[in-house]
């Protein structure tokens, strides 16, 4: 039982973290900030990862019915921060410096890792027996 309200805690936590998101995405459409940086994809990629955060949330009653969905919340966040990592580096080798780094890689990697560790914790999917038809 502890460990099924642990899975369900941090379903909670990164499903909030990334409904806020969709906060994002609507305060970048509302005041079409994204016009002045031509930053055309950061509305898009705020608006799937708002998404996710609603589906994350619908997962906390039943996750063993939504492996799949965890699955890829984990490997998106770790996508994401390696990405992040790759264009820090790059940046720094240009000495520029990025306003969102080093904290939204850790961010994001760390919610990638413990959804991962949700995903391993979570019981195997109960299969019916398949029986041959006549």
């Amino acid at each position: 039982m502890k460990r099924e309200r642990a899975l369900q805690v941090v379903l909670v936590l990164a499903g909030l973290y990334y409904l806020t998101w969709a906060f994002i995405t609507f305060d970048i459409l509302w005041h079409a900030s994204w016009l002045q940086g031509h930053q055309d994809a950061l509305p898009m990629f705020t608006s799937v990862n708002g998404v996710l955060g609603v589906f994350l949330l619908l997962a906390v009653k039943q996750p063993a019915r939504h492996r799949s969905l965890i699955a890829y919340g984990a490997w998106s966040s770790l996508a994401h921060a390696f990405t992040m990592t790759i264009q820090t580096a790059e940046a720094w080798a240009h000495g520029i410096h990025r306003a969102d780094s080093p904290q939204d890689i850790v961010i994001n990697g760390a919610v990638g890792l413990l959804l991962l560790v949700v995903l391993i914790g979570l019981p195997a999917p109960v299969s019916e027996p398949r029986f041959a038809e006549a």
